[in-house]
């Protein structure tokens, strides 16, 4: 995740503490306060369980391929709250319950009590639909320090990608839930060509509904996405969207908005931020620069702080590693498989500068990027050490040179990006604030 509020407009939020390693004496007094790691190489991972593949929409982009019908095999009740347990013990600064869809889970409120009882902080990703003021009471009570409701647009452009019409009405419900509450709510949304166009009216909405939070995330082409990949923004198109992003979080700040505002699934936006800001404050830039540096990017995230246990107990990378499995908590704990570099993926990702090829070597913000999404290499070359080919940064902008091409070239690291993402687009949205 890269905090555009916290770097781009100097905002504190809950988690700076393990994206950046600092905290407020304010911050830390907060009841749900991160602690500091020593290091981000040190991090424990924030843990994404998905408690359950059923789900009640049909999204065209789901990393899992869920359907609305009961799956054999999920972790049961007991074994959900031995991991549970053994998460907490290992020392995961969070962990995430995720889907399918999370809510449809019977007994989720059995394994909320339960993380809340063991002093876990727990967090939901969930489509928001089955969330009314009752539901959105629960999950204040058991102590949910945030609940990130889904969104890819408004209205009907939801309802497209969610497969279900009426899905947007339906989440709309959970968000003013939520709010009427007080329970912590953001919203999630990924970014495609359908909803690109369409940013300014969703960030127009974070401000009308009252939402504090607001992830926005890069397409990854696992699961149904696989077969989405023409939907994945240009090289152009997302230096765009990031143009829009900063602009209107600017605007925010500036207006004395608080508001979290992230993207996530690709850590070239941290290098471009810092570009952008060379521009204009050389003096922060330089503060970003530390800041992103001492996170490390994809450098330290799937694999290292960031986990997937998925609804059978396999463990992967992340949610979007599900062809490629660690082990399974039934069979070893979680924590033994999360540490066993003997596995040669997981060796990898722990290490990753020692095995990471083209483009990405070469680059003068490898230290500030690590590389962005392996899985996203691995989708797309067969390669987890192949470069991201969703970078859209330019080889000037990287410090390659003719030289350096010619060199990877030479040495069969010259791997070439997909198509759809170098096209132009034929009407490029532009920032308005």
């Amino acid at each position: 995740m890269i905090g555009i509020s916290a770097l781009y407009c100097e905002s504190e939020n809950e988690g700076d503490a393990i994206r950046y390693g600092k905290q407020s004496h304010q911050m830390k007094s907060r009841p749900h306060a991160h602690a500091v790691p020593k290091s981000s190489a040190e991090r424990r991972p924030v843990t994404a369980w998905n408690i359950t593949r059923t789900c009640n929409l049909k999204c065209i982009h789901c990393y899992s391929d869920s359907e609305e019908k009961a799956y054999e095999g999920e972790l049961t009740l007991e074994e959900g709250k031995n991991l549970i347990t053994d998460i907490k013990e290992f020392g995961s600064p969070a962990l995430l319950f995720s889907g399918g869809e999370p809510l449809v889970r019977k007994d989720i409120w059995d394994l909320a009590d339960h993380a809340s009882k063991v002093g876990l902080r727990l967090t939901l990703s969930t489509n928001g639909v089955l969330i009314d003021e009752t539901v959105a009471g629960r999950l204040k009570k058991l102590g949910f320090t945030y609940v990130g409701i889904s969104l890819d647009g408004i209205g009907e452009i939801n309802d497209h990608f969610r497969g279900k019409k009426g899905a947007f009405e339906k989440a709309m419900r959970g968000f003013k839930a939520c709010v009427a509450v007080d329970q912590r709510v953001g919203l999630r949304l990924t970014l495609t060509r359908h909803n690109y166009e369409n940013l300014h009216a969703i960030f127009d909405f974070i401000e009308r509904e009252g939402i504090q939070r607001a992830c926005f995330y890069h397409l990854v082409y696992s699961g149904r996405a696989s077969d989405i990949s023409g939907e994945d923004l240009t090289h152009e198109e997302s230096r765009h969207a990031m143009d829009i992003i900063l602009d209107r979080t600017e605007d925010f700040h500036k207006r004395g908005l608080h508001k979290d505002i992230l993207t996530v699934d690709n850590h070239v936006d941290g290098p471009y931020m810092y570009l952008k800001l060379l521009q204009k404050n050389p003096e922060r830039a330089e503060a970003v620069r530390k800041d992103l540096e001492w996170n490390g990017g994809g450098r330290y995230s799937s694999g290292v702080s960031f986990a997937d246990i998925d609804f059978l107990g396999n463990v992967h990378a992340d949610q979007f590693w599900m062809h490629y499995t660690f082990g399974n908590v039934r069979e070893r704990r979680f924590s033994e498989i999360w540490l066993d570099q003997s596995d040669p993926l997981m060796k990898l990702l722990k290490n990753r500068l020692d095995y990471i090829k083209g483009k990405c070597s070469k680059c003068k913000f490898l230290m500030m990027c690590g590389g962005s999404l392996r899985v996203r290499a691995d989708l797309v070359y067969n390669d987890p050490a192949a470069p991201d080919p969703a970078c859209y940064l330019t080889d000037e902008e990287c410090g390659i040179t003719p030289a350096i091409r010619a060199e990877l070239k030479a040495k069969g690291e010259d791997f070439p990006v997909p198509e759809h993402l170098l096209k132009k687009s034929a009407a490029p949205v532009t920032a308005r604030v």
